[in-house]
């Protein structure tokens, strides 16, 4: 299923897709966490491809005036969570995310964008 996406969303999928992200959901939470609206979920191959991914989404959303809330694990490249209020983005290493398996895990919320799977 593919819905317009906001301009945060936008922003989030197409500076991943800039960086070559492979793997890109959007999940759809609402009603589902108090957490968040809404999860990206991307994956780079190597832990340098990570943190540009990283960069790229926070260089994006920064001049377009969405500043992160939070930033964790970019230093380990390995699983780097940008919170952005109501999108939490999660930019795995493509190992570290089978091992953690979010899709799994939230396997019964919508699919709101799928890229390069």
């Amino acid at each position: 299923m593919e819905k317009r996406l906001n301009t945060l969303q936008q922003l989030a999928v197409d500076s991943a897709e800039d960086k070559k992200a492979f793997g890109i959901l959007l999940l759809d939470l609402r009603n589902r966490s108090d957490l968040t609206d809404f999860f990206m979920i991307c994956s780079g191959n190597s832990e340098v491809h990570v943190q540009s991914i990283v960069d790229a989404i926070l260089d994006k959303c920064c001049r377009n005036q969405h500043k992160p809330l939070a930033v964790e694990g970019y230093s380990g490249g390995s699983w780097v969570v940008v919170d952005l209020g109501d999108l939490i983005v999660h930019v795995f290493h493509k190992e570290a995310r089978l091992h953690y398996d979010l899709e799994r895990l939230w396997g019964d919320v919508p699919v709101i964008k799928a890229v390069g799977q």
